[in-house]
């Protein structure tokens, strides 16, 4: 069962979980297409993924485990090869995972995420007394906004982005996760971004401020070690613990390379969160209902919205360091690339029930998903994201008690092209009119 014929991913996105539902009953991994001919094992069950994303026996890094892209049959042509081709912690594996990921993690601690609470509160008040200031009966997309805007304002200040900046970071953001562009649009916008990146370093180091964006450039510039710090830098050889020891600064490439993870990552997952969340409440009145009843908290909302449609869709990549039997007589061989499907964990029945596919926000397993990862690779971003996603959707509500759906957004809504990215296009609603809250 090794090897039967492999079932061609839409790029698009538009059929995820009747893709994702086809490939969880079929077997624990099962053989996929990806643009450009490239062949991966996909995994859909919530136990097989848990399971996997703490193995050993898989790593994130294409430089070490990889022999497609070691080897060169796989290379920068390929449309997605900007994801495997960076070097930070979400690709590296082992020793060189510890060393990329601490720099970063004292920024996204649940603490100083809830640090950023009187800040967020702040920009999500300014957003709404925008929307008030709208005709009440006219048609808004709360993607464009209010969802888009919130974390653009709180990722990119976190990062010290000057706002000459932000227009072409969310266009070069948005071509990265577009998996349905050519693989010259890709190659275009992967030299775009590191021009922008190197541009945006160079600023911050001339003008630093309070922000991550110096902060890391400090460690870089002023920290013990050398610029050879990554087992994988260069021709991508040697082992976990070469040259990567955790004292190692980052490189001047792992550094940008960062940067691009963590504010692309930040942005996409707070925008995609807080548009699913405000989408079912708007077309499941019972369920708001709850939610102001006080039998479910907006955090439970949260969770919820998280788990039915995760704001990433597929994990990619990862590699098997040898072979891994995962049962059912199917044995995923050493070197073969494997992504997970969080889109199928979050509706797999084993955990969720037969209604798995239902927003329900008492759902007593709600907060039992993976759709922020999980082990060493779980999201450094998930507190943040969840924060700005709770505020948000309680003081929308609170805001405009009377909001529904416009007509046009009342079937089904377009959604980003992308199997990677799971999230609105738009959000058409009606605000109606606006209840006045006092501070």
């Amino acid at each position: 069962m090794n090897r039967q014929c492999p079932i061609a991913i839409d790029v698009s996105g538009a059929q995820m979980h009747t893709e994702a539902a086809l490939i969880r009953e079929q077997a624990p991994a099962t053989p996929v297409m990806l643009p450009g001919g490239v062949t991966a094992w996909a995994v859909a069950r919530h136990a097989d993924i848990r399971r996997l994303l703490v193995d050993p026996r898989v790593s994130k890094d294409a430089y070490r485990h990889w022999p497609a892209w070691i080897d060169g049959e796989v290379g920068a042509e390929w449309p997605l090869a900007i994801w495997v081709s960076v070097q930070n912690m979400i690709t590296a594996y082992g020793a060189e995972h510890t060393r990329l990921r601490r720099p970063a993690a004292a920024a996204f601690t649940a603490r100083r995420a809830g640090g950023m609470l009187p800040r967020i509160e702040e920009v999500v008040g300014k957003l709404l007394d925008r929307l008030a200031a709208l005709a009440p009966h006219q048609a808004v997309d709360l993607r464009t906004e209010f969802a888009h805007e919130l974390p653009t304002r709180i990722v990119f200040e976190l990062f010290g982005i000057p706002e000459h900046s932000w227009a072409p970071l969310h266009k070069i953001i948005n071509a990265f996760f577009d998996t349905a562009i050519t693989a010259e649009e890709a190659q275009r916008n992967a030299e775009d971004l590191h021009v922008t990146m190197a541009d945006l370093l160079a600023h911050r180091r001339e003008h630093p401020g309070d922000d991550m964006t110096s902060a890391l450039i400090a460690a870089r510039d002023n920290g013990a070690g050398d610029d050879s710090g990554s087992a994988s830098n260069g021709n991508g050889n040697g082992d976990g613990d070469d040259g990567g020891g955790q004292g190692a600064r980052l490189s001047e490439k792992e550094l940008a390379d960062t940067l691009i993870l963590l504010f692309t990552a930040g942005y996409e997952t707070s925008v995609n969160l807080i548009c699913t969340a405000l989408h079912e409440l708007l077309r499941s009145p019972g369920q708001l209902a709850l939610v102001r009843q006080g039998l479910a908290s907006w955090e439970d909302v949260v969770e919820e919205a998280a788990r039915i449609e995760p704001p990433a869709s597929y994990g990619l990549l990862r590699f098997a360091v040898e072979d891994i039997d995962m049962g059912e007589g199917v044995v995923i061989p050493k070197g073969d690339p494997i992504m997970v499907s969080f889109a199928s964990a979050g509706r797999d029945a084993a955990v969720h029930g037969e209604r798995a596919q239902e927003f329900d926000v008492t759902r007593p397993t709600r907060g039992q998903h993976l759709s922020f990862g999980f082990g060493t690779h779980h999201c450094l971003g998930a507190a943040l994201a969840r924060l700005e996603c709770a505020v948000a959707v309680r003081r929308f509500f609170e805001r405009f008690p009377a909001a529904a759906l416009a007509p046009a957004g009342e079937g089904e809504l377009p959604r980003v092209e992308s199997f990677i990215s799971n999230g609105l296009r738009e959000l058409p609603v009606v605000l109606g009119p606006a209840a006045h809250v006092s501070d």
